[in-house]
């Protein structure tokens, strides 16, 4: 007999965010104000914030599953931080959801 495994794979969330002009500190402090809480997060696995020679951040995101992230995205921090977005970003956010398929490390799960 076959059992199936009901462990979901982790998802991410990853994409770059263009300061307006003249915003670049200001969106960078808004979303370093979001690292650390949000790697508090249950289920959070990675959470990193790049920035680009180019001036785009980079944002970096590895949850246990898809309901954890769901769940982080309904905090009212990350609500907050949406409702202002608009007012830094040139344009809206290239994000890029995905399941991830390559094992990740059994001590993170």
């Amino acid at each position: 007999m076959t059992t199936k495994s009901t462990v979901q794979p982790p998802v991410s969330l990853y994409g770059f965010l263009t300061p307006k002009p003249g915003h670049a500190d200001t969106l960078r402090k808004l979303l370093m104000d979001l690292v650390e809480p949000s790697r508090g997060h249950e289920g959070s696995l990675q959470y990193h914030l790049h920035e680009q020679a180019d001036g785009r951040f980079f944002l970096y995101e590895v949850w246990r599953s898809q309901e954890d992230l769901d769940r982080h995205n309904a905090t009212p921090l990350l609500r907050a931080f949406m409702d202002e977005l608009p007012e830094h970003m040139e344009g809206g956010p290239e994000a890029y959801f995905g399941v991830m398929r390559s094992r990740y490390p059994d001590s993170a799960l």
